[in-house]
This record gives C-alpha cells, sequence and structure tokens, in this order.
C-alpha cells in the first residue's frame, strides 16, 4: 500500500513505517549548500585535531599519564560520535534527500559514553590536585584500563538497550522527524505503540549518565576548589587552577547543551531550539575538546615540538 510521503509495507495488524525523513535544519537549497560546506570544515577539523591528540599521545612517551589516557580515549568517542551524526548529516545537505532506513535511524549509539569519561577526568583531576603524594597509586594503570573499559561497555549497554527496546515497537502514521540525526526522544514521538518502557528506561538513562556524572564531576571539583582556596601563595593557586580549568570549561559546556536536552520536563521541549542546541554536543563539542586539550596544554605543544623537529629530521627523497 501506498501513501503520500509515507513508505510503508503491510504486516499482520499495523503498518510499519521502513523509511523516515529527517527535516534538518532548512529547506533552502542555498542555505543547505553553505551548511554543507561549513559542516565539511568542521568534521575534517575534528577528524585532523583528534587523531594528532591520537598519534601524540601514542607516540610521545612523556604524555603517556593517566590523563592523556583519558583524553585519548575522549578523542576516540569525539570521533565515533562526530561521525555518527555529521556524516549523515552532510549526505543530505549534498543530496537534498533527507530520508533514512527504519533501522539505520534507530541502531543510535545512545549518549553515554563521553559524559562518563568526563567525569572520570574530574576525578583524576581531583586526586592529582588533592592528593598528590598517592596520585599515582590512585590512577594507577590497572584502575586507568578498568575505567577506559567502563567508558566503552557502558555506551555499548546503553546503545544496545535502547535499540533493542524500540525494535520492539511499532511505528505508523508519520515518518518524518523534525531533527537532524534521530534523537531517542523524537523518534519516540512518532511510535503508535506504548513507548512507557523506552521511556522509563530513558530517564533512568538520564540519571545514571546526567545525574550521577554531574554529581561526581561537581563533588570533585568542589574538593578541588577547596584545597585550592587553603593554598597560601598566589602562584601555587594559579598553577593548581591552571590544571583544571580547560577541562572545567569542557565540561561546562558541554553539561549545560545535555542538561538542557535530555533532563528537563518534556512540556518545554522546543524542537527549532533543540536542534541548534545539539549541534554544540554532537558537532562543536568533538572540535572545541581537541582544540582546547591540546593549545592549552603546555606538555602537548612541547610534544608537537618534539615530533616536528623529528619528522623534519627524516632523509628527503
Amino acid at each position: 500500500m501506498q501513501v503520500t510521503g509515507i513508505r510503508i509495507v503491510e504486516m499482520k495488524n499495523y503498518s510499519a513505517i521502513t523509511e523516515l525523513i529527517l527535516l534538518g535544519l532548512t529547506d533552502s537549497p542555498e542555505v543547505q549548500i553553505l551548511l554543507f560546506w561549513l559542516f565539511t570544515f568542521i568534521y575534517v577539523v575534528a577528524l585532523s585535531a583528534n587523531f594528532l591528540l591520537i598519534f601524540t599521545i601514542s607516540t610521545f612517551k612523556k604524555l603517556h599519564t593517566p590523563m592523556y589516557f583519558l583524553i585519548l580515549n575522549l578523542s576516540l568517542v569525539n570521533i565515533f560520535s562526530i561521525s555518527v551524526t555529521v556524516l549523515k548529516l552532510l549526505h543530505n545537505l549534498w543530496t537534498h534527500r533527507n530520508t533514512i532506513s527504519f533501522y539505520g535511524c534507530i541502531i543510535i549509539w545512545a549518549l553515554g559514553s563521553e559524559l562518563v569519561l568526563l567525569s572520570f577526568m574530574a576525578f583524576d583531576r581531583y586526586a592529582a590536585i588533592c592528593h598528590p603524594l598517592h596520585y599515582t597509586i590512585i590512577m594507577r594503570k590497572e584502575v586507568c584500563v578498568g575505567i577506559a573499559a567502563i567508558v566503552w561497555i557502558t555506551g555499548v549497554i546503553n546503545t544496545t538497550v535502547h535499540t533493542g527496546l524500540m525494535l520492539h515497537l511499532s511505528f505508523c502514521d508519520s515518518n518524518v522527524i523534525n531533527h537532524f540525526y534521530c534523537d531517542i526522544p523524537t523518534v519516540l514521538h512518532l511510535s503508535c505503540s506504548d513507548t512507557s518502557i523506552n521511556e522509563f528506561m530513558t530517564k533512568i538513562a538520564d540519571v545514571v549518565y546526567g545525574m550521577c556524572t554531574c554529581g561526581l564531576t561537581l563533588t570533585s571539583y568542589f574538593f578541588i576548589l577547596t584545597t585550592i582556596f587553603r593554598i597560601h601563595s598566589i602562584e601555587g593557586k594559579k598553577k593548581a587552577f591552571s590544571t583544571c580549568c580547560s577541562h572545567l570549561f569542557v565540561i561546562s559546556f558541554y553539561f549545560s547543551a545535555i542538561i538542557y536536552t535530555y533532563i528537563r520536563p518534556s512540556s518545554a521541549y522546543f524542537l527549532d531550539k533543540d536542534k541548534l542546541v545539539s549541534l554544540i554536543y554532537s558537532v562543536v563539542t568533538p572540535v572545541i575538546n581537541s582544540l582546547i586539550y591540546s593549545l592549552r596544554n603546555k606538555e602537548f605543544k612541547e610534544a608537537i615540538k618534539v615530533l616536528t623537529r623529528n619528522f623534519k629530521m627524516f632523509p628527503r627523497s
């Protein structure tokens, strides 16, 4: 059976949508071309900066520390997350075809890994500033590997749970999503079956990944600031604060966007504004993370200089 604007197939007792339409950011072809080149530039910068971080941290032994190990994992998460959202956005902007397959839409890399990782990075700064003498014991190799395992496993579990629950839903009537990618609340809004379990698990994820990680981060920085204020030397305070100011800016930027999008009453949703906020944590944040942890980091810039000198020493063909 064919209905205008909606492709559906007959099943036993209901009609299932097999293709969804993403409204994207704009209907204007001229603006779409402009956005295509803008997001292409952002995507290339994000990939280049994050791969540079990964290569430099992996190569330069002086950066083989717990904090840089966490930054390396953050870069991997950023590369994966921005590729999931931006590549499809670029395809739609270039071809002016905003369709996506149903299964391609519901297999969503759910948010969670980056939040967990940022909270552990705050704990790392807490250990470095509040317990400097025991830092190497607290953040030993086994702990860092365990943190990385938790970050990736929780992301996979979160994605698997949401995807599995969506596979049991019926989607009919409308196949139009007012977004530029398949966000969980917008997809659930299309379902014509009971989504109470999905909404419940979404709330659980909001609590675990939003409130718990935010709570751990705020607790860590409470003790960090308390310790910094106890330092009598002004230079000592500046040095201690400089070790965490970059991370503090990143988490403030990222958590504010996440909380605005997910941890608020459903009646307060404004889709057009939500799409702009989504651009912050899905597109802009991966670029900002890489630039902040590279350009504002003295040790990383020294490593880049060493690698550049070593590269220039290679004989030219």
